[in-house]
């Protein structure tokens, strides 16, 4: 909108104020000395023309420049001194001048070359100010955001604790996955887990990895009453990896950008259904070669979408961040939990040491490792070294170990040696040794 040329026509000045013309008591326009016959509109009302003169009481709006169509007038530089424009360069670097003040500078920097250098200078200091900020979104906004709008309104029908670790993660995946590009969908991911006593690896890309996921958190939709995405795809065993050969094997190419649809629809589907069927969490879901319980299950599943999320973020060259503290925490527990089930099995296969001479039965206290995590998630639980069902005893501990709370979840993971995962160790090297072999071992593909 462009300037009006009298403060009475636009009522910013004294004879165009509310007051009128005689100011608070006076017989001015709005007075009641002088109110236009016909009440406060006048004859004309309030667009209508005034008493005598024929003009609006109230003037029309008036059309932008920008809006008519023509074109916008050229801005004069004014004519400055050498030594005012000299002092308007810090200004105009900042971009602090006038329209008028800025031309007249970039018209003598044209000329002037000692201005022309101190104005590029001062150019280059301003950016110095400026931090850069990265355009890409926190992966944990989704979360906050969520976190802060479910505080201040609940579910209708809120999810299990147990079943937020899944929901999140898998929610912090698919917002990676809605900011790659399509070419970046076949960058190569090596998939990493351990196996007996050495590293193993599946070379893929990273919808051969959300497939993956699709087909493995498949068995926990079968055991809920869903559908199976293999379909009418067999696999021998039907264990995760025998899964995952299966559905790669069964697609006729490589898998691509569509099946985030259906990894991601089968992921609402789990939790919606987790969330209706009132259940604690303890029904059975069978993985082919083993069974967890359902809400095991669950962390399981957000404990491989997260570490798989992670192998995508790398590929692609994408920040990403370990899960809230809460859920870190009980994927932690998980595995600890699992460590006396995975070491006994190592023992029966040969691969760790037979047990000492307190060897004792089920649910009875014998020897125990100290398993401490740091940081965020962490805590201490006591791992029984002596028989899966024996119960960890202070009194009988013979080893400690310390590790940072995510390093153990990468040890499990199998993405981490276990000679390197140890930040302190103290006491029996033989049972720490297994323990950390153990939690490697529970790693899959």
């Amino acid at each position: 909108m462009r300037p009006r040329d009298d403060d009475a026509e636009d009522g910013t000045g004294e004879a165009g104020g509310f007051r009128g013309a005689g100011g608070a008591g006076g017989a001015g326009e709005y007075g009641d000395a002088g109110r236009p016959p016909g009440g406060p509109e006048g004859p004309g009302g309030f667009g209508g023309p005034g008493p005598g003169d024929g003009k609006p009481r109230i003037p029309l709006p008036r059309a932008s420049v920008e809006d008519s169509g023509q074109p916008l007038p050229d801005v004069v530089p004014v004519v400055l001194e050498h030594h005012v424009l000299t002092s308007l360069l810090g200004a105009w670097a900042l971009a602090a001048c006038s329209a008028e003040e800025a031309a007249a500078v970039e018209e003598h920097i044209g000329d002037c070359a000692a201005c022309a250098d101190e104005a590029v200078r001062l150019r280059e200091a301003v950016t110095l100010l400026q931090r850069p900020e990265s355009l890409d979104l926190d992966p944990a906004l989704r979360t906050r955001v969520l976190d802060g709008c479910l505080e201040r309104r609940p579910p209708r029908i809120p999810v299990p604790e147990w079943a937020a670790p899944y929901d999140a993660e898998t929610a912090r995946l698919d917002a990676l996955l809605q900011d790659i590009g399509d070419a970046e969908w076949h960058a190569p991911v090596r998939l990493r887990w351990f196996e007996a006593d050495g590293p193993a690896s599946r070379r893929t890309t990273v919808a051969g990895v959300l497939a993956h996921l699709l087909t493995v958190d498949g068995a926990v939709a079968v055991g809920l009453g869903l559908a199976d995405p293999m379909g009418e795809i067999t696999a021998a065993g039907r264990g995760p990896a025998a899964r995952t050969e299966a559905y790669w094997r069964a697609s006729h190419y490589p898998p691509t950008r569509l099946v985030r649809a259906p990894w991601r629809e089968q992921s609402h589907g789990i939790v919606r259904t987790v969330s209706f069927t009132g259940d604690e969490g303890g029904m059975p879901v069978s993985y082919g070669d083993f069974e967890l319980p359902l809400r095991d299950a669950m962390l399981d599943r957000a404990f491989e979408c997260w570490v798989h999320a992670e192998d995508i973020a790398e590929a692609v060259d994408y920040p990403y961040e370990p899960p809230a503290a809460r859920h870190l925490n009980r994927m932690i527990d998980l595995a600890a939990r699992m460590l006396p089930g995975a070491l006994a099995a190592r023992r029966r296969a040969g691969l760790a040491a037979p047990g000492g001479p307190h060897l004792v039965t089920a649910g009875e206290p014998g020897r125990s490792l100290r398993l401490e995590i740091e940081g965020s998630g962490g805590g201490e639980w006591l791992i029984p070294l002596d028989a899966p069902g024996a119960v960890g005893s202070a009194e009988h501990e013979v080893a400690h170990v310390a590790l940072d709370g995510v390093e153990f979840c990468r040890l499990a993971a199998g993405h981490v040696p276990p000679a390197d995962a140890a930040a302190g160790q103290l006491g029996d090297r033989e049972a720490i040794r297994d323990v950390l072999f153990a939690a490697a071992s529970l790693s899959r593909m």
